[in-house]
């Protein structure tokens, strides 16, 4: 049971410290919505604080380089996802911002990025490695079939079930295998994908809470995000391993 524990407190301390990005964006949320900043709107000042976050992150060596290029790629596919949402009106940022782009600050792109922060730190201080991993051409295609389905489904039909069921399939045999004080664990891909989908789904609450955003449920009194929104998350977590792994595999090849 000690030893129970102590492991426990060991995957505690990594997964924290994985997510020392998203802590920082959650804090400097619930921060500026309590404490008006001077000079500028709370989007740009949010803007400005994960910028020197993300610099800070990579100059103290909490992140490496190519983290920082995987961060910066989910960053742009973050912002292209909010500029359409935002236009079909799926949801709003109703503040004011001299970061505003086509209604969305350049801030939210960081909440994409943050995603891909803590896998990229995750991977690396668990020894991350995968079993019975799907072939690149039917990995590449899924994820960019589920990328794609958050835009499509607004003029067609969405296809998200059939894309889940079609992950259940495909990793059916897949497995995650990660290292705790020596000691090597292993569990279904599947259920990693659902784990993290509900932890964003919690984190989605508080964000929305603080403000980042709003959905049009939430326009006058704040409300819970229903579960429905779940099955997004868990489609966007599934879209994030997908690049994390195909990235981390072809850099591990190339060495």
């Amino acid at each position: 049971m000690k030893f129970a524990i102590q492991q426990l407190f060991r995957f505690g301390r990594e997964q924290a410290l994985s997510c020392l990005f998203p802590v920082i964006i959650f804090s400097s949320l619930a921060i500026t919505k309590f404490v008006p900043l001077p000079f500028l709107p709370r989007y740009d000042w949010l803007l400005i604080i994960f910028l020197l976050t993300q610099w800070w992150m990579v100059r103290s060596g909490l992140e490496t380089r190519d983290e920082l290029k995987v961060i910066t790629l989910f960053h742009l596919i973050g912002l292209a996802l909010e500029l359409f949402k935002v236009h079909m009106g799926s949801w709003t940022y109703p503040e004011e911002g001299y970061s505003k782009f086509f209604g969305v600050p350049l801030y939210s792109g960081f909440m994409y990025a943050s995603v891909a922060s803590y896998l990229c730190q995750a991977w690396r201080r668990l020894e991350v490695d995968l079993v019975k991993w799907p072939p690149f051409w039917i990995v590449v295609p899924l994820a960019a079939a589920i990328y794609l389905n958050f835009f499509i489904h607004h003029f067609w039909m969405d296809v998200r079930w059939w894309l889940s069921a079609l992950v259940i399939i495909v990793f059916w045999r897949s497995w995650v295998t990660y290292a705790v004080g020596g000691i090597r664990y292993r569990m279904p891909i599947a259920l990693s994908f659902v784990l993290i989908g509900f932890f964003i789904w919690i984190a989605e609450n508080i964000a929305t809470f603080f403000g980042a955003w709003k959905y049009p449920n939430q326009s006058e009194v704040w409300k819970l995000v229903g579960l429905g929104k779940l099955s997004s998350w868990l489609l966007l977590v599934i879209v994030s391993f997908l690049i994390v792994a195909t990235l981390k595999r072809v850099k591990g090849r190339r060495e």
